[in-house]
């Protein structure tokens, strides 16, 4: 039981950590939502998964959070953003796409050097995807770092609040109801106070690209 449990949650933390890279991989931004979409959605089946095994009723009300508000609303309002910032692509960003690739699976390399402490004395069930998590975390930071529009960073950090959220889950067998909402609360006001910018920079700039930001300085 624990083997199979163990291999579901390492196939979860990889569709989790794939749609992560895609970021790096794709340049449009319906592609960026979609991506953050459907990790939210595998994110929220691992932690589904997880509530299963563990019997925990508040890991379930957790799960079902994350569908409906990363899943489902935040995607929405992404898409409402994107309409009305009409830049369908990333065209230049700092670094390019094959180079993004390459240093995105060094990332994940690091990740696995990082954690391999960790599951050398864990005895968790769920110690295998912990990399994963780790790798996801350090791929959204290089994703906030790397592209110049701010909707892309925006779901980049979305991306990596998902990947605390997974290592969370996996580095504790679950996690306590009360610390999660504290988590969303933070990644909900996040989002609304990133948004508010991105419509200044629009406003100010005619555009989304930070790059614009540099005028400030001149």
């Amino acid at each position: 039981m624990d083997s199979a449990f163990g291999h579901l949650t390492v196939l979860g933390s990889s569709l989790v950590l794939l749609c992560g890279l895609t970021l790096l991989w794709r340049r449009g931004s319906a592609a960026h939502i979609g991506a953050f979409a459907a990790q939210s959605v595998a994110l929220a089946a691992t932690a589904g998964l997880i509530a299963v095994v563990t019997g925990s009723r508040e890991l379930w009300v957790v799960a079902v959070i994350l569908l409906g508000l990363k899943g489902i609303l935040m995607p929405i309002l992404l898409k409402r953003m994107d309409r009305r910032f009409g830049s369908p692509r990333e065209l230049e960003p700092y670094v390019n796409t094959a180079t993004s690739l390459v240093i995105g699976g060094l990332l994940v390399v690091l990740a696995y050097i990082v954690t391999w402490p960790i599951l050398d004395v864990s005895r968790l069930p769920t110690r295998a995807g912990m990399p994963l998590a780790m790798g996801l975390i350090f791929v959204s930071l290089f994703v906030i770092i790397s592209r110049k529009k701010a909707l892309t960073q925006v779901i980049g950090f979305l991306a990596l609040e998902n990947g605390i959220a997974l290592l969370a889950m996996l580095g504790t067998y679950g996690i306590p109801f009360i610390v999660e909402m504290g988590v969303f609360l933070d990644a909900l006001m996040g989002f609304l106070v990133m948004q508010i910018v991105i419509y200044r920079i629009q406003e100010t700039f005619e555009s989304i690209d930070v790059e614009q930001l540099n005028r400030l300085s001149q």
